[in-house]
């Protein structure tokens, strides 16, 4: 149920310059919580949902409508601050609340990737038994132990309708979980939520704006809704998030005026206008040419440099498997797998890749390879290919070729890329929109 606007449940008056009473235009709708004495209001526009809420020391962005089939859009965690007073859920879709402001860095564990994660302390992010199910008795995320280690890019693939979103809803606090548990930044949520969202940038599913006001007016505003943001610097600020994603150059259009790529790095920018512990991405190179997914592939390791854990998900599994240090598989609503790239990628049989061999003897070197465990062998004219045996050194079985006369002209291992064990673990597409 959605929550009073004010720790005694009337409605605070709200201090903003943030316009009353227009709604952000474009992706949907955009809960601008704020709390410590300042609201931003921000009501809702058709399409889908994202943004951009704040926080200081109290309040987290507001949530909105839920996934589609939870009709009761579960609120933020309220404190003694507002809300988002005028937000409204947009159509069908939830509305999105990335922790906006200043907040106090508390020292978290150090880096321990994935060994001694069972219980998630010092995790960035670490889920146990997270279980979400709708009314009517869908299942959307089921019993989800899921690990992001501090100070890692983080890859979150799955196919459509696998959880993914509504998982990272139940991340931020914007919908409640049936069961199980949260801890983010080290923090049991969402009872933690007015110390850790102020910690935690996030864009999910796509940049709500004002339309009428400038890219970099935009800025302003959702900066003078963190009652923690300091005035002084805050057009400091606004540029050097404008800079990092290249919108300087666009920053007096209209926001109506942008197109999809541009609203995308306006929307990084809003998340970036304070330092982060962790940057939570839904489809954040969406709409972009081929240029501006490869600046936002730069900002994403530039981000990691930084000591920024990022957390992304994406459709596009080539810019997953370049920019990622660590991934994880859902399908159906349950983790399929999880862990460096490396060792997702190395560890199954499809993962491995097929020996390709080229010899003008390929009917003998299939008898020698099938001999030493290659197993699904082909042939295509000079061309034979192979799943080789686990374990085995491929150079024994170019060797063994050879022993046995052969006339091997190449041979090598085509590696399976992070696409081709997707495909292999769930038995899908992988046009991933979660």
């Amino acid at each position: 149920m959605p929550q009073p606007n004010g720790a005694d449940g009337t409605t605070p008056q709200s201090d903003t310059t943030a316009p009353r009473g227009r709604g952000p235009s474009g992706g949907g709708s955009v809960d601008a919580g704020s709390s410590g004495g300042g609201s931003a209001g921000a009501g809702s526009s058709d399409g889908g949902s994202a943004a951009v809420g704040s926080s200081g020391g109290g309040a987290g962005g507001a949530g909105g409508a839920g996934a589609p089939g939870d009709r009761s859009g579960d609120a933020g965690p309220s404190g003694g601050g507002t809300s988002g007073a005028e937000a409204e859920p947009s159509g069908g879709g939830a509305s999105g609340a990335g922790a906006v402001g200043r907040g106090s860095a508390e020292a978290g564990a150090a880096p321990g990737g994935f060994g001694g994660a069972a219980s998630g302390r010092g995790a960035v992010i670490a889920t146990r038994g997270l279980t979400k199910r709708y009314r009517g008795g869908q299942l959307a995320v089921d019993r989800l132990d899921l690990t992001v280690p501090r100070g890692s890019v983080f890859g979150f693939l799955g196919p459509n309708g696998s959880g993914k979103t509504t998982t990272i809803r139940m991340l931020l606090g914007l919908i409640g979980a049936t069961d199980g548990t949260v801890r983010l930044l080290d923090e049991p949520m969402p009872d933690a939520a007015r110390r850790v969202l102020p910690r935690v940038g996030a864009l999910i599913e796509g940049p709500a704006l004002y339309g009428f006001l400038s890219g970099r007016e935009n800025l302003v505003r959702f900066d003078a809704a963190d009652p923690t943001a300091d005035p002084r610097t805050r057009r400091a600020r606004v540029e050097e998030a404008l800079d990092r994603v290249g919108l300087r150059a666009a920053a007096g259009k209209k926001a109506r005026a942008y197109s999809l790529g541009m609203k995308q790095r306006l929307g990084l920018a809003a998340a970036l206008l304070q330092p982060r512990e962790l940057l939570v991405l839904d489809e954040p190179t969406n709409g972009l040419d081929p240029q501006g997914m490869r600046e936002i592939r730069t900002l994403v390791r530039e981000l990691a440099g930084d000591g920024i854990t990022v957390f992304l998900s994406s459709h596009l599994l080539d810019e997953i498997e370049q920019v990622c240090t660590h991934t994880a598989v859902m399908n159906r609503g349950a983790l399929i797998t999880q862990g460096t790239v490396a060792e997702v990628t190395g560890g199954s049989a499809a993962a491995r890749g097929r020996l390709t061999v080229l010899t003008p003897d390929a009917g003998d070197a299939a008898r020698v390879l099938k001999e030493h465990g290659v197993t699904d062998l082909v042939t295509d004219g000079d061309t034979l290919t192979g799943d080789p045996p686990e374990g085995t050194d491929v150079a024994d079985l170019n060797t063994a070729l050879v022993r046995a006369g052969i006339r091997v002209r190449s041979f090598g291992v085509q590696r399976a890329s992070l696409e081709d064990v997707f495909v292999s673990l769930t038995g899908e597409g992988f046009d991933v929109a979660g």
